[in-house]
């Protein structure tokens, strides 16, 4: 039979065949534990991509349902005993859907409007004006028993995206970073440029900010360059292969000229796509040299302070008396196997007693834009990881990424600040009280 996928970058067959479907990864895996499904396991869509391989089934219907329904969180890389790259494989298979299956003109229009809107920080600013207002206003109880009123009867994906608004405030939105921060004291480690992400350096601008202050204080002179745009994580993961290709190399174009010791993100997706241009632009004889450069070259932000602490700290620490739940983003526990060095991060700091959460493999649901395209689905997650929060009773929560923080804060419904690990560690160098968000 004829392989219904395309020739550019299919599944390869000796990644199909390491599956040997033991079942190590079900209970890793969300859409799995949520529905009990084969189909929805990393397993079952391994042997839906098998199948399609060989030309058995179809790509349109049950196959792209199911991974569309897969939240791409990587639990199952972690989980698996035998190394499947499940990851490599979601990679090719999207791309595939993508170009060779129609969908309903209502999904071509919602999906076109997030991409319309998410990589370009210019509309994300403007839209921050009108959200502000939106905010303020609901803030009136007459309007928010209106909005409410409303917000009951429409469609449950656009309800999500009203109920996933971050807070905005008009002045961090357009705030900007120095071209250029020095070390602290002129006690200098190295030399770093921050990528400063989309939505993070719109609606999480503090983030950034705190992110600054702290390497700076570590000893870091950060570069942050101006015209710096869209990494392409979210096209990425989303399977829309040229469009996050072309942000890819624009990345690259900008930031390998800088001179710098590392690049540095704080956002988990960012960081992990930014890790992989190497691997993706593999076959671009023009690109391939320049994309692997460019990836041994990114850091996380906990890898690049877990290190200073390791040679010893610079800046001292005030202590935070506090019971910090540190929850694991999957592009950074996952896809990047980030673990450790948040923990050592956030267990420098004094006083501050740090937990785990309950079922810390699973999802939270946001998955990128899952949230927006599985609402009801990323709400389940959401709800499980909220009670996975409550139940170890801490004073803060903190996670490495903007779209965890405002899936739990959701679903926490204001009860417990919710923080990047970064901002902990600034109050308490600064010696200033935690934030509140």
């Amino acid at each position: 039979m004829t392989p219904v996928f395309d020739a550019h970058r299919p599944p390869a067959r000796e990644l199909l065949s390491d599956c040997v479907h033991c079942g190590f990864c079900l209970p890793t895996c969300p859409t799995y534990r949520l529905w009990g499904e084969e189909m929805d396991s990393p397993r079952g869509r391994i042997l839906l991509m098998d199948l399609a391989e060989k030309g058995e089934i179809p790509l349109e219907g049950a196959f792209t349902e199911h991974i569309d329904n897969c939240l791409g969180c990587m639990a199952c890389v972690t989980a698996c005993p035998s190394g499947v790259q499940y990851d490599r494989l979601l990679e090719a298979v999207r791309p595939q859907i993508e170009r060779n299956v129609p969908r309903p003109r209502g999904e071509q229009l919602f999906r076109g409007a997030i991409f319309a809107l998410f990589p370009y920080k210019r509309r994300l600013r403007l839209a921050a004006l009108p959200g502000a207002l939106y905010q303020r206003l609901r803030r009136a109880p007459s309007v928010a028993k209106l909005v409410s009123t409303i917000t009951a009867t429409l469609p449950a994906r656009l309800a999500a995206v009203e109920s996933l608004l971050p807070p905005v405030a008009v002045r961090e939105a357009f705030a900007r970073l120095p071209r250029v921060t020095p070390a602290v004291g002129g006690n200098r480690r190295g030399r770093v440029a921050l990528l400063t992400g989309c939505v993070q350096d719109v609606f999480f601008h503090r983030v950034n900010a705190a992110t600054v202050r702290v390497l700076a204080a570590e000893g870091f002179d950060v570069v942050v360059p101006r015209d710096q745009q869209c990494c392409g994580a979210l096209e990425l993961h989303s399977g829309r292969e040229a469009p996050a290709l072309v942000r890819a190399k624009r990345t690259i174009e900008t930031f390998e000229v800088l001179g710098v010791d590392a690049i540095v993100t704080n956002v988990a997706g960012c960081g992990s796509s930014m890790k992989e241009y190497g691997h993706l632009l593999a076959d671009d004889p023009e690109w391939a040299e320049r994309a692997a450069r460019f990836s041994r070259s990114v850091r996380d932000v906990h890898e690049v302070l877990a290190d200073a602490l390791a040679e010893g700290p610079r800046a001292p620490r005030h202590p935070v008396r506090a019971r910090v739940a540190y929850h694991d983003a999957c592009h950074l526990g996952h896809a990047q196997k980030v673990r450790a060095q948040p923990r050592a991060v956030l267990a420098s700091i004094p006083g501050v007693e740090l937990v785990d959460l309950p079922e810390a493999e699973l999802c939270c649901g946001s998955a990128g834009i899952y949230n927006l395209l599985h609402p009801e689905a990323a709400a389940e997650l959401g709800e499980r990881k909220a009670a996975n929060v409550r139940s170890t009773q801490p004073d803060v929560v903190v996670t490495a990424n903007p779209g965890c923080l405002l899936q739990i804060g959701k679903h926490l419904r204001g009860e417990r600040p919710l923080l990047h690990p970064v901002q902990l560690l600034d109050a308490s160098i600064r010696g200033v009280p935690v934030p509140q968000h």
